[in-house]
């Protein structure tokens, strides 16, 4: 049963809550970092993906997604404003989604996606992964690039990378 809005969660809502975030957090790092095992580690192994022309399993999602990803030379998703029902071990969550794709060519352009994560997430044991996710696309850009990648402002900045040379990956060492 869905919970009123703004009542006050119990513990053991507010622990699952947490958990269910850090898969949608790892989704978001496998995909922009490029690390499959991270990706597929969000989804359940028969868990089932609706994803435009896609439809098939997470995982053969996430494999697929390693190529097609090849083409941006950055990514950023950001995962917002999810919304919770937690019905004992079953849950739907409905995320916004912002993913920003930066593409190089001649002329560089910035492609700007905006939707929305439907998720039914089951918890098994004491973990949560997705069980199914339909992506709803409400709004996309793409427009020529403004990224400004060196100088005073940003030049001394640690950059992203897809793959284990992001400084993430040395800061979980």
């Amino acid at each position: 049963m869905t919970q009123e809005t703004g009542a006050v969660p119990s513990l053991e809502e507010v622990q699952d809550r947490l958990a269910i975030l850090d898969v949608l957090a790892k989704h978001s790092r496998g995909i922009d970092r490029l690390d499959l095992e991270c990706l597929k580690s969000a989804y359940w192994p028969e868990a089932t993906v609706e994803y435009g022309s896609f439809n098939g399993l997470g995982h053969d999602f996430a494999t697929g997604a390693m190529e097609g990803l090849q083409a941006f030379d950055r990514t950023a998703h950001t995962v917002t404003n999810s919304a919770f029902d937690i019905r004992g071990t079953e849950a739907r969550v409905e995320s916004h989604i912002t993913a920003y794709h930066y593409i190089k060519g001649d002329p560089d352009m910035e492609m700007t996606f905006v939707g929305r994560y439907l998720d039914r997430m089951e918890k098994r044991g004491q973990v949560w992964k997705i069980a199914h996710r339909t992506v709803v696309h409400d709004w996309n850009q793409n427009v020529p690039a403004s990224a400004v990648w060196e100088g005073d402002l940003f030049g001394a900045l640690t950059k992203g990378n897809h793959g284990p040379d992001d400084a993430v990956y040395a800061f979980l060492r």
